[in-house]
Parts: C-alpha cells; sequence; structure tokens
C-alpha cells in the first residue's frame, strides 16, 4: 500500500503539457488585465509573489478570489494555478489572486508550517489593503486553494483571528502575518477581524496535519520531500512531532479549529473531491464537511465523479490520464455559481 502512495503521488508531480490547442472559452487574454509577480512580502529578503487577474469591463469594482496552490506544502509553485487563474477571469468578473507562499523547502529547508500559514494570512491582509488598486473590492473576499492549498484557506477562515505579536509559535500556538500594515499590531488586526472572508472553496483539501504527522508526513516516506530534493524533517523542526507535541501539530489542523456557529458564524464554504481520490479521499473531506456541519456552518459539499486528485493543476498528468482541458471546466463552473450565489451576481 506505501508503495503505491509512493507511485501514486510521484505521478502526480509529473505534469506535462497541453497540446497548445487551448480553448478560448478556457482563456481569452481579452477578458481581463494581467500583473504578473507582484511582491507582497519579502520575509528575510524572500519575496513572496503574486498575479492579480481584473476584469476590463467597466462594473466599477468586484468581488475578489485569492487562491492558493496545492503540493504537499513542499513543492510547486503559483503556475500550476495559471490554467485556474486564467479559467475563472475569463468566464466570471472576479478579480483573481493567484498567490506564491514560501515552502517547507525554502530558506534552506528552514520554513515551518505555521510560517506558511502566516504567509497565507499576510496575502489576504495584503489584498484586503491594496486590491482596490486593481477593481478589487475589499468587503468581498473568498479564498480558495487544492489540496495544501485547500488547509490554508480552512486556516484563514477558522483561524484568522489566532493572532499574536509573539513570533514563536510554540509560546502560544498563534500566528503573526507575515505582512501587517505600517504601524498595526498582530492584536489589532484580530480585534478587527481583518482575516474576515465571505466564502470559502476548498478542493480535496488536507485537514487534519496531526493525523498526517502520525502517519509519516515528516518522514522520508513521504515523496514529497524527495520531489523538492529536501532531506526530510519536523514541520516544526527537528525538536518536535505529533506524539510529544500534539497541541501543536492540532493547531495547525482546521478540523481540530471549527467554532460553534453561536461562537462564530464561518463563511458559505463549497468542499469538493474527487470520487476515485486516493490521496484526500471522499471519506476525509466529507468528514470535515460534516464536522462543519455539526457544528452549524455552512457548508456545500461536491463529489466529482471519476475523478482522482489534483484535477484542477494546470497541463495534463498522461498516467493519471487527467488533463485541465477536461476535468477542470466542470468543476470550476461549479465554484463560479457557488460563489455567485454567495456575492448575489
Amino acid at each position: 500500500m506505501k508503495n503505491l502512495i509512493f507511485v501514486y503521488l510521484l505521478l502526480l508531480t509529473i505534469i506535462g503539457c497541453s497540446d497548445g490547442k487551448e480553448l478560448l472559452t478556457n482563456n481569452d487574454p481579452s477578458k481581463y488585465q494581467l500583473e504578473e509577480n507582484v511582491v507582497w512580502a519579502s520575509p528575510a529578503g524572500f519575496d513572496l509573489t503574486l498575479d492579480i487577474y481584473s476584469p476590463v469591463s467597466n462594473r466599477g469594482s468586484y468581488p475578489v478570489l485569492v487562491i492558493f496552490h496545492g503540493g504537499g506544502w513542499l513543492i510547486n509553485d503559483n503556475s500550476i494555478m495559471d490554467q485556474m487563474s486564467q479559467y475563472l477571469a475569463t468566464n466570471s468578473e472576479y478579480v483573481i489572486c493567484n498567490v506564491n507562499y514560501r515552502l517547507l523547502s525554502d530558506q534552506d529547508n528552514s520554513v515551518t508550517l505555521d510560517e506558511i500559514v502566516e504567509d497565507a494570512f499576510g496575502a489576504v491582509i495584503w489584498i484586503k489593503h491594496n486590491i482596490s488598486k486593481y477593481k478589487g473590492d475589499n468587503s468581498r473576499i473568498a479564498v480558495t486553494g487544492d489540496s495544501a492549498g485547500a488547509h490554508l484557506s480552512a486556516m484563514i477562515v477558522n483561524s484568522g483571528t489566532n493572532l499574536s505579536s509573539d513570533e514563536e509559535f510554540r509560546n502560544n500556538l498563534s500566528f503573526t502575518p507575515t505582512y501587517l500594515p505600517n504601524g498595526k499590531t498582530a492584536e489589532q488586526a484580530s480585534k478587527e477581524n481583518v482575516l474576515n472572508v465571505q466564502a470559502a472553496i476548498l478542493s480535496y483539501g488536507a485537514f487534519d496535519v496531526y493525523k498526517a504527522g502520525v502517519e509519516g508526513l515528516e518522514s522520508s516516506k513521504n515523496p514529497f520531500w524527495l520531489f523538492s530534493r529536501s532531506k526530510a524533517r519536523g514541520v516544526f523542526g527537528k525538536e518536535y512531532s505529533p506524539i510529544n507535541n500534539p497541541a501543536m501539530y492540532k493547531a495547525l489542523s482546521p478540523i481540530y479549529n471549527i467554532p460553534e456557529r453561536e461562537e462564530k458564524i464561518l463563511p458559505p464554504q463549497l468542499l469538493l473531491v474527487g470520487s476515485e481520490d486516493g490521496l484526500t479521499t471522499p471519506l476525509s473531506v466529507k468528514e470535515y464537511a460534516t464536522k462543519l456541519e455539526s457544528f452549524g456552518q455552512k457548508t456545500e459539499y461536491w463529489e466529482y465523479a471519476n475523478r482522482n486528485h489534483a484535477f484542477l493543476d494546470s497541463g495534463s498528468n498522461l498516467f493519471l490520464g487527467s488533463s485541465f482541458e477536461e476535468d477542470a471546466p466542470q468543476a470550476l463552473d461549479k465554484m463560479i455559481d457557488f460563489l455567485d450565489r454567495v456575492f448575489k451576481l
């Protein structure tokens, strides 16, 4: 079984190119203006960028969709979401922000998972404070991501008020966003609920970091370490483990941080997963959706028939028999419909 998972994950990383006959309905550059590689933060001199797609129509301001890519927190960058961004910019009227964040393997394999979450938090805060320059309405924000990116989106929704200026995560299990406006503290940002968003779309997400840690996330048996050309280690450093420090891992796990509706009303959420997904299985995603509903949170669940993991990725995967052009549009149309209902477009 472990060998099968290894091969399965390996195949997911072998992304081929499309045949060059991209449909205009999938990408029509006349529908949007693209600003690439906009630097939104530079932690320790490491530039973090995003690409912004703005509608060219003159309706005024538009809702914003923030995308976080997947890759096991170890591989890929936002280019894996390029075709998804282009499709959404072509077929909807949203400002699309396709975000880069640090990976565990970056900065000499020293980045910690809490820092990655802090990058996601910081990206949303930067977008809220700057998106008006790109026709975006900062009062109408949705977040989305696939796999590890869905994890980051869920953390924004569930734990976006758990902020502290103490940059040592282990001290209080709180987060210091990578970006904060000048003069604003993390505590002020928390009090003002600056990470409040109006919708979330979570595609085949990883919602239980604690369980993943127990099952080998930090081990060399996890092939993503090999794919990233990095030595396997603890996601918080070598001195921590899910067995000895379970609270740290659970603080990074959305499934343990869902608030009761009476405590906090979360935005509407759409959860997607392929029926044949062997990595983040329909059972695990359904478990998360069911728990959201049991806490009174508004949730929709959609299982994509006969699809595997990573059906939103750019390009094609010959081994899995999947391609963006054939597999992604139906799911993306589902997302657009969900967002249009949330934002009443």
